[in-house]
């Protein structure tokens, strides 16, 4: 049974000269048919206050994927006190698995608003981050636990990083092509906050009256509650638009862009740099300092370590807002700069063996990868634009559908691609411990990657290529 909403209501879109109108169909299930954001009397009207429902419940439930899938970056630095006894490479891997996880569950996280509706996708994705917050609060409590156990819990935390694929492609059905930027890019920046708020509540949370031990259970005990209202809040407030479709071939014919594989690759460079750094600071603070006791560096230094992911989420959408200014490629150039300027200032400043020079040095590094994630992104929908306008692809025909569809599944597959610098980053570091003792040699690794993505950048995207219609990416 339906019920179609009479025109008197507001839920219904307004003539316009451009269409007939449509009238908004409601279905059980919180099913919305004849969904036009584009159509501006509707959006006014009705269709703003119904999307920014629906993009506040995602940003909530994407949120706390954030925090399920860098949980093991803060709770790796408290199993040693906990009575754990681990290697530091063991530590590494508890880190790196939930990212490489999460990135893989990207790729059909995508498809799965198309699939199944956007608020129920929401409901199941956010239902799944109870498995590995109640499985972490088991684990933790045992420091017998086998590591191949802690692994695979660790594992299952990558299920919080698929959800930032099928958020992002369920908000941008919700808003016009006007609002689409501002709308995802809140929706990101409140996801990356997850992993600052992971790494600074944690340590909070296990101390409290815990006296000499450490209560670490609480790391995964104290999110069940949120999930348990994002599950409600989905099912609640929510909706499913019937517009939203997998585009399995738009998905095909971005795949054979070579294009997405390069941006994939500066992404990896910016967001990828940004989620490994963010999962390992934490360690890197005590390995770097072991001068501090167990419980000092639990409650002192450690306790800054999520400054790092704050500074990096919050830089995101200025990288975005100079993309739209100066282009996308020129504010990309600048952020490799400074990220490589940032990892040299590491390297120099580490004999010094200064806390707060550390952390000064650091934060440029996350400011910069945090501006690098805004600005890459917001390049993405120019260089398929100019792409079709090399190939002759006009707006409107049937080539430009095509170029819009390619240029919206990239946004998704390069999202995924990228998160795999989450599982490069810790292991590089781990990589250049093993080898040598320390982290010197992976810091220049990634000043050298920096400056090659910096130079391929000025190279492809910021001189004027013919490929590109000449356009300023």
């Amino acid at each position: 049974m339906t019920t179609t909403v009479s025109p008197s209501t507001t839920d219904v879109a307004a003539p316009s000269p451009a269409s007939a109108p449509v009238a908004l169909t409601h279905r059980p299930g919180r099913w919305i048919d004849g969904w036009n954001p584009e159509d501006s009397a509707f959006w006014q009207s009705a269709g703003r206050s119904i999307a920014r429902r629906n993009l506040g419940w995602s940003i909530f439930a994407e949120f706390l994927g954030f925090i399920i899938w860098q949980l093991w970056s803060i709770v790796v630095v408290m199993l040693p006190a906990a009575g754990f006894t681990l290697t530091s490479s063991e530590l590494f891997w508890l880190i790196s698995v939930p990212s490489l996880v999460g990135a893989t569950l990207r790729f059909p996280y995508t498809f799965m608003v198309g699939i199944f509706g956007g608020r129920n996708w929401t409901i199941v994705s956010a239902a799944l981050l109870l498995i590995p917050a109640v499985l972490l609060g088991i684990v933790v409590s045992n420091p017998e636990t086998p590591f191949g156990v802690l692994l695979l819990v660790a594992a299952l935390g990558g299920v919080g990083g698929g959800n930032f694929a099928s958020s992002m492609a369920n908000i941008t059905y919700f808003f016009p092509q006007k609002e689409k930027g501002w709308a995802l890019g809140l929706n990101a920046a409140g996801g990356n906050l997850g992993t600052s708020v992971a790494q600074f509540a944690v340590p909070i949370a296990v101390t409290i009256g815990a006296g000499a031990t450490l209560n670490i259970a609480l790391a995964g005990w104290m999110w069940i509650p949120l999930i348990l209202v994002a599950v409600w809040g989905a099912w609640r407030y929510m909706d499913n638009l019937s517009s939203a479709k997998a585009d399995f071939a738009g998905s095909a014919a971005a795949l054979r862009e070579p294009h997405l594989w390069l941006m994939a690759l500066l992404y990896i460079g910016t967001f990828g740099s940004f989620i490994g750094f963010a999962s390992v600071f934490p360690k890197l603070i005590a390995d770097q300092f072991p001068t501090f006791s167990t419980m000092q560096v639990g409650q002192t230094a450690i306790s800054l370590a999520f400054l790092g992911a704050l500074v990096g989420s919050l830089a995101r959408p200025y990288g975005g807002r100079l993309a739209d200014r100066f282009g996308g490629a020129r504010v990309t150039v600048g952020a490799f700069a400074v990220m490589a300027l940032g990892a040299l200032s590491l390297i120099w400043s580490l004999p010094l063996q200064n806390f707060w020079v550390f952390l000064g040095c650091f934060l440029v590094l996350f400011a910069a990868t945090g501006m690098g994630n805004g600005s890459t992104y917001r390049m993405i929908p120019s260089i398929f634009a100019a792409r079709g306008l090399a190939t002759g692809a006009v707006p409107g025909t049937p080539a430009g559908v095509q170029v819009q569809r390619k240029a919206a599944a990239a946004l998704g597959l390069i999202s995924a691609i990228g998160a795999y610098g989450g599982f490069l980053v810790p292991q590089v570091l781990n990589a250049s411990q093993l080898a040598t003792g320390g982290y010197t040699a992976a810091f220049y690794g990634f000043v050298a990657a920096y400056v090659g993505l910096m130079v391929v950048t000025v190279l492809v995207y910021v001189i004027p290529r013919k490929a590109l219609a000449g356009q300023r990416i």
